[in-house]
């Protein structure tokens, strides 16, 4: 074949069972193939070229195929999730921009009319860890290949507490493969649904209500340009005015293009979670900093800013939303991972007579019962933020 020339390609090619190793042999023919031709001289092409013969959208097309018809979905529905075919497309992209020509990542535009030698086409399908697992997945449930390194890791989390007659989700399935892949180990198991302005509806103590001590958490907004983004936040939301979470945070874009944008030590502003203070932001916010967050929601609902000049401190995270001030069009939360352990009845009187706050500013549930029922808190708005004890 025409890649049996490469040394570096025949010893990553060794790891495979005799039976697969015409098949990997067979997808860089492809990759070198179509406009170009392969063999000797189809060493050099362009990623134009490459995108022309549209091989990471077909693999990824093939992918959902399997994964439909194979009965992969884990709980999770196509018919109810956003268009599949964007999320491939967006997906396709974000890969393709993987691949280092000469060694060097080059910007999207750039990469477009750089040359790719044979050896940089190798290295970005063994370099890039989803590539792997989609083959993967293709060669042992589409073809029906015995794959030597066992099963293909599943592709999507289990998704839990949905009914999708109720429901329809801003994420595509593509997009949540690729989310998800970049959480924590620990967190890719298991997706639970908590919460989601189309039933809950536009409050922020309802939103409270259902988010905090819950664990780890995904946060995916659509502002109404259209763009889709959010954060995923590795600790349980806990309302108190100061910056809470830790360095496996991130800021995420997942449409009009997919990044993920983590942790620049510059500082620990990682989470933020404030309501009915006088002197203190009240809302939800991820990065930067006090009424300059990467991505903030007011808990005047609806409204939010991602100010990013030139970028966020905490993420380097561009501006994520269409305009910097945005209106929301939809929001939703999902925890991940295992559930935590509830804290008992005693246990959360003990923290109420600690922090010296009234019951309603640690039982966000309750606050939330009472605005659905139309009763206010004369109080909030009117105290100032409470000193932190230290540990």
């Amino acid at each position: 074949m025409g890649n049996s020339e490469s040394v570096s390609f025949q010893k990553r090619l060794s790891r495979f069972r005799p039976e697969e190793r015409p098949v990997i042999d067979g997808v860089l023919d492809k990759l070198l193939g179509g406009e170009v031709g392969a063999g000797k001289g189809a060493e050099v092409l362009t990623l134009k070229m490459l995108k022309a013969s549209s091989f990471t959208e077909d693999l990824l097309s093939t992918v959902m195929q399997i994964v439909k018809h194979k009965k992969l979905l884990e709980g999770w529905s196509l018919e109810r999730t956003r268009d599949s075919a964007e999320g491939v497309k967006l997906l396709a992209t974000q890969m393709t921009s993987e691949l280092k020509v000469a060694g060097v990542q080059l910007p999207v535009n750039e990469l477009l009319e750089a040359d790719c030698d044979q050896r940089s086409i190798e290295d970005w399908l063994f370099r890039v860890s989803s590539l792997s697992v989609f083959l993967g997945l293709v060669l042992s449930e589409g073809l029906g290949v015995h794959l030597s390194q066992g099963p293909v890791r599943r592709l999507l989390p289990q998704c839990r507490n949905v009914r999708w007659s109720e429901f329809q989700s801003i994420l595509d399935l593509p997009c949540l493969m690729y989310l998800n892949s970049q959480l924590p180990s620990a967190m890719q198991d298991q997706w639970r649904f908590l919460f989601s302005t189309r039933l809950h509806g536009e409050s922020f103590s309802q939103l409270c209500g259902q988010v905090v001590r819950k664990g780890p958490t995904v946060l995916v907004l659509r502002d109404n340009r259209g763009h889709v983004f959010g954060g995923f936040a590795s600790q349980s939301w806990e309302i108190k005015p100061k910056f809470q979470g830790n360095n496996q945070c991130f800021l995420f874009s997942l449409c009009p293009s997919l990044s993920v944008y983590t942790d620049t030590g510059y500082n620990d502003h990682y989470m933020y979670l404030n309501q009915g203070q006088q002197t203190m932001p009240n809302g939800l916010g991820m990065g930067g900093q006090h009424y300059y967050f990467g991505l903030w929601l007011d808990s005047d609902f609806g409204k939010g800013h991602s100010r990013a000049k030139p970028c966020c401190s905490t993420y380097s995270s561009p501006q994520l939303s269409a305009e910097e001030e945005f209106i929301l069009d939809c929001l939703e939360v999902w925890a991940v991972g295992e559930p935590p352990e509830e804290l008992p009845v005693n246990a959360i009187v003990f923290l109420q007579s600690k922090t010296k706050r009234s019951v309603l500013d640690s039982d966000v549930e309750i606050q939330a019962m009472m605005e659905m029922t139309g009763k206010s808190r004369h109080s909030e708005g009117l105290r100032e933020p409470l000193e932190e004890e230290e540990d």
